[in-house]
């Protein structure tokens, strides 16, 4: 888990687990209906429109939050878990473990999440054709009309706004998918930030016309494909290089009885940020910087490592290539990974700092959509 990553979870709490998958609010939305409350009290609304227009932006989020399981139950198909959904004020966000590998795997992981709010909008029409409760879609307003029509007419913007060719977007990722069938993987990712990135320059300024929401989109989608265009570059570069190219072989390591000073003085006198703890002959854990400094606050440097190190970590092997190295860090969510030659450990792969002597590393970034 990288850094932005550990930020959004530190800030979100667990709403409930449904299909494996955790779904999480994050802090900030709790700003959003603050907004909503404040926006219906300056308008001089009672009390009952309150309270209505709270449940309509909840109702909204409900669809945001299928949505993502459309992405995150599709790409389960293709063997493909997700870590957890996090709703946020700008809509929804699902972390897939890894992103499909096969174009058009990816081009179905992308529709899925339209095709759920297309899917709602369709019940929603059937069930106000049938009630006759069908009004023109021009005396619509998000605050006018009736409760199932405008929660019929938002998930039919989602799915087209969704659509939009602005990668990361689901649109952008249709388009990289589609652009992956007939060329090199990493020139269609290319291809696709780059239009993501105008894209956003056009949310940026449709935000000087008086929607703030666009600005935070257009911030979320340059980033966002500026990110996942570097990573795609960087897991291009990694293909067929052996881990025994690039590993760490001058390191230092830890022992479970070991107070934290000692990593402390480690830390100090080097580069290395991250030690694996060994027992004997047996790596029983991690310890990243991130747990040593908040060990560190908490309980001070006479704490034992064993009791702080991340004990959920995966190994390579010599031969193995950087690319399956990093794929591995990123699924356990560590910073480096043990290496072994012959079953014995031999060195250390780290995705924090620079592989070896000559080589950059970079973590490859997880998989995650949005709406």
């Amino acid at each position: 888990m990288n850094r932005g990553e550990k930020s959004i979870m530190k800030w979100s709490w667990k709403a409930g687990e449904f299909f494996g998958i955790g779904v999480y609010i994050h802090a900030t939305f709790l700003l959003l209906i603050g907004w909503v409350v404040l926006a219906h009290a300056l308008g001089g609304q009672n009390i009952q429109s309150t309270f209505w227009g709270v449940a309509f932006t909840l109702a909204i989020f409900l669809c945001v939050v299928l949505h993502e399981f459309g992405h995150a139950l599709a790409a389960r198909r293709f063997g493909i878990g997700t870590r957890d959904i996090t709703l946020l004020p700008i809509g929804g966000v699902a972390r897939l473990k890894r992103m499909p590998e096969e174009p058009r795997q990816e081009l179905w992981v992308a529709l899925a999440g339209p095709a759920v709010n297309v899917v709602i909008a369709a019940v929603l029409f059937a069930l106000l054709l049938v009630a006759g409760g069908l009004q023109p879609l021009a005396r619509l307003t998000m605050t006018a009309g009736p409760f199932l029509e405008r929660l019929m007419a938002v998930n039919i913007f989602l799915a087209l706004f969704n659509m939009l060719p602005a990668f990361p977007m689901d649109g952008g990722r249709v388009l990289r998918a589609l652009l992956a069938i007939r060329m090199n993987y990493a020139r269609a990712t290319r291809i696709a930030a780059r239009m993501g990135q105008g894209m956003a320059v056009l949310f940026g300024l449709a935000w000087l016309f008086g929607n703030p929401f666009l600005l935070f989109i257009a911030l979320f989608v340059w980033i966002g494909a500026a990110q996942e265009s570097a990573a795609v570059e960087a897991k291009s570069a990694l293909g067929g290089i052996p881990v025994g190219r690039a590993m760490i072989t001058d390191f230092r390591q830890l022992a479970p009885r070991d107070p934290l000073s000692r990593a402390v003085d480690l830390v100090l006198a080097g580069p290395q940020q991250d030690f694996p703890v060994v027992d004997g002959e047996r790596t029983v854990g991690i310890l990243t910087r991130a747990e040593l400094i908040l060990a560190l606050a908490r309980h001070g440097r006479e704490k034992p490592v064993g009791e702080v190190m991340v004990r959920e970590f995966e190994s390579a092997d010599i031969s193995d290539t950087l690319e399956s190295a990093f794929e591995r860090l990123q699924g356990c969510s560590c910073p480096a990974l043990p290496v072994n030659r012959n079953g014995r450990r031999a060195a250390v792969v780290s995705g924090r700092i620079g592989i070896g002597s000559r080589n950059r590393g970079t973590r490859a970034g997880t998989g995650w959509y949005r709406s």
